[in-house]
């Protein structure tokens, strides 16, 4: 394929996208057109494949090609309601790896879906990503501000860390210690560097929750903050197994210090090549 055509039906195929209640879809009438099927008869057969090879994938078909009903113009000012399928992304690039490959059109939507499908999934982990690393750093300044609180009330280095280590082992059945091997932590880094992200917000909260009470019960010492760290903990357990989530059970996430690296990487790259484009735009 020439250039030039490559780029008319890359413009085609994003403009007959359109957003369905959040989720980015397409016409299986216009993308009929566009994979250069001339009759629908032919076209749902593809579709028909596609669905089978959804289904086989362990997804399910109605999430990805929903029926709906679509008004096309007529002759004479009149109007005819015809069946349609919203596709998603991965509904097309199905459809598209079950057409004819002889087709340019089809063999360009194998590339383009191919593409538009695994740059959402870089972004989605992206999002992932900085979400964590947001979550890391909220749970670093809120343990700060409790460190703070706790020093006021008599509690040094040594009790605090006694204290982290028994909220850990309500949370997680597991004091710190254990829950390092378990994890396999080094004895260095901080425990919560290695947790997946649900688990380092349920640290943050039970720790939030300590640093109000305390100062709102007025408590003072080792013992009865320890023991209201813990409860706070407890608590915040008993609504994760409410909703299915045993926080031990959860795998170890990368070393948060790295994808915090990552994320910086990537950015001075993005950065770089926003520059790039501008320099050569005013060239």
């Amino acid at each position: 394929m020439k250039t030039e055509e490559i780029k008319a039906l890359f413009a085609e195929f994003e403009q007959a996208s359109a957003e369905f209640e959040g989720v980015e879809c397409w016409s299986a009438r216009e993308l009929q057109n566009l994979l250069g099927y001339s009759k629908w008869e032919n076209f749902s057969k593809v579709i028909d494949k596609a669905k089978e090879s959804c289904e086989n994938a362990g997804e399910k078909v109605c999430n990805h090609f929903p029926d709906v009903r679509k008004t096309i113009a007529m002759p004479k000012s009149a109007e005819k309601v015809i069946d349609d399928i919203l596709l998603t992304r991965y509904a097309c690039y199905l459809i598209a790896q079950n057409g004819d490959s002889r087709k340019e059109q089809i063999a360009f939507a194998q590339n383009y879906f191919a593409v538009q499908t695994r740059r959402a999934e870089i972004i989605e982990q992206r999002i992932l990503d900085y979400e964590r690393v947001k979550a890391r750093a909220k749970l670093a300044e809120t343990e700060k501000i409790l460190s703070g609180i706790l020093y006021e009330r008599g509690v040094n280095d040594k009790d605090f860390a006694i204290i982290r280590s028994k909220g850990d082992q309500a949370l997680f059945r597991l004091n710190t210690s254990m829950l390092k091997r378990k994890l396999g932590v080094p004895d260095s880094r901080p425990v919560a560097d290695f947790l997946p992200t649900i688990n380092i917000k349920a640290k943050d909260l039970a720790s939030e929750m300590t640093s109000i009470n305390v100062q709102t019960k007025d408590l003072h010492g080792l013992k009865p903050i320890e023991t209201e760290h813990i409860d706070n903990n407890l608590a915040v357990r008993k609504m994760l197994l409410e909703r299915g989530i045993v926080p031990e059970q959860l795998p170890p996430a990368e070393d948060v210090k790295k994808v915090q690296r990552r994320l910086e990487s990537d950015e001075k790259k993005i950065s770089k090549g926003v520059q790039k484009l501008n320099n050569k735009q005013k060239s």
